[in-house]
């Protein structure tokens, strides 16, 4: 069977893997830097849905390519659902490393909650897919709750303190990834991208 070949607006290998695994044998996913797009493209919505379709429309209008786009948001009810949009940034914008440290992050997190009665919170994947003249949007959400320290070595990102409610207590970096793509925000998402491709 032919491969149908799709291009994801990112470089961070994390996510091409994850997305790879998901997607299985019948697509061969390629990153930014396989099209030689190198350049740092603008997310500037407000929005996960607004900077997903950001990264989509400028990969398809400046590469001429098919191509879909994600981005995913971490929403803490105890602190009235930020980090949200600017999940990745987090701690850099709170005085705690770079943008995109993922250690950065997790210990403004921690700190930040270290005195809040709820720990609720979801994971929200937006993906935009361009194809053609058409836009589409697909969503997966994954509630859960943050834990008070950080346990496991997998996964990436905010995965050692996040718990989905589906896994009894064990954070994303303790479970395998065929586990976590099972019912992960961007594995729910991504299906529901599988499942309108394959229509075709």
């Amino acid at each position: 069977m032919m491969k149908r070949e799709l291009v994801m607006a990112t470089n961070n290998a994390h996510k091409l893997e994850e997305v790879r695994q998901i997607l299985g044998e019948a697509f061969c996913v390629r990153g930014l830097s396989d099209i030689g797009c190198t350049e740092d493209i603008p997310e500037t919505a407000d929005t996960l849905e607004g900077n997903a379709l950001q990264k989509a429309r400028y990969v398809h209008e400046h590469y001429g390519v098919d191509c879909f786009a994600d981005d995913t948001g971490l929403e803490v009810d105890a602190l009235g659902g930020a980090p949200g949009v600017f999940t990745a940034r987090f701690g850099a914008m709170n005085g705690y490393g770079e943008s995109h440290d993922a250690d950065a992050n997790i210990r403004c997190l921690l700190d930040k909650l270290e005195n809040a009665d709820s720990r609720t919170a979801r994971f929200r994947t937006v993906i935009a897919l361009i194809k053609g003249q058409e836009e589409n949007l697909f969503e997966g959400i994954v509630e859960g709750k943050i834990l008070p320290r950080r346990a496991g070595e997998g996964g990436f990102g905010y995965d050692p303190v996040f718990a989905p409610a589906e896994a009894d207590g064990l954070a994303f970096a303790q479970m395998t990834a065929e586990a976590k793509n099972a019912i992960s925000h961007r594995g729910r998402a991504t299906q529901k991208l599988a499942e309108y491709l394959m229509r075709d």
